[in-house]
């Protein structure tokens, strides 16, 4: 029997979904594959690491009948997130997305650079907000509150378990993202990063609002 779509805690058997979901989403909100030569390189840094390191903080949007059609990621601790990274699930994709011996000369390689550099993710100047996050919904399930839901979702997570404030990093070209993530209260941080990307940030306080 079909249930009503609902937000639930990650399954080891949404993998596949959750790749695909990434996939989809990953060229600035939009499908990846025309982009792309080997799209996988998104999931395995941008999906993939945190539902094997912090599957706790992973919830899917369930379209009613098993099939996860969203999804919301993330860490607690960016810092030991980073370092775990390394060590923990670097070693699993590094041989399939090898990290160029150069500048980046394709889109792929930009996002294996990516990959093989977790320390990236480790901003002095975002010390007030440890946690981070990466939200994804297929375009289908967009607009229809399920966004909100998985951010409440997980917002109440951080603060049940302490966590003050999150951050998240995204494409200045994804309008349709930023615009939701003013509604969630989200504001700019101001941190040294390239005009192709924004840094947002928000405490976990009242995950129900705005």
């Amino acid at each position: 029997m079909t249930e009503s779509p609902r937000i639930r805690p990650y399954r080891r058997e949404d993998r596949p979904a959750l790749d695909d979901i990434c996939i989809r989403t990953a060229h600035n909100g939009q499908d990846s594959r025309p982009h792309y030569t080997d799209p996988g390189v998104f999931p395995d840094t941008f999906a993939a690491p945190y539902v094997h390191l912090e599957p706790e903080l992973a919830f899917v949007l369930d379209d009613g009948r098993g099939q996860a059609v969203g999804y919301i990621v993330g860490t607690a601790d960016t810092v030991r997130f980073a370092r775990t990274f390394r060590v923990a699930w670097l070693p699993l994709v590094a041989d399939r997305h090898p990290e160029p011996s150069g500048p980046p000369t394709t889109p792929d390689e930009a996002i294996a650079r990516l990959l093989h550099h977790p320390e990236r993710m480790i901003v002095p100047e975002l010390a007030a907000w440890p946690a981070h996050l990466h939200i994804d919904l297929l375009p289908e399930w967009q607009g229809r509150g399920y966004g909100r839901q998985l951010m409440r979702t997980f917002l109440g997570a951080l603060r049940d378990a302490g966590v003050p404030a999150v951050h998240l990093v995204m494409a200045t070209a994804n309008k349709p993202a930023r615009a939701f993530y003013d509604r969630m209260g989200f504001e700019e941080i101001d941190v040294p990063m390239d005009d192709s990307v924004v840094c947002l940030g928000r405490t976990t306080h009242d995950p129900d609002g705005p």
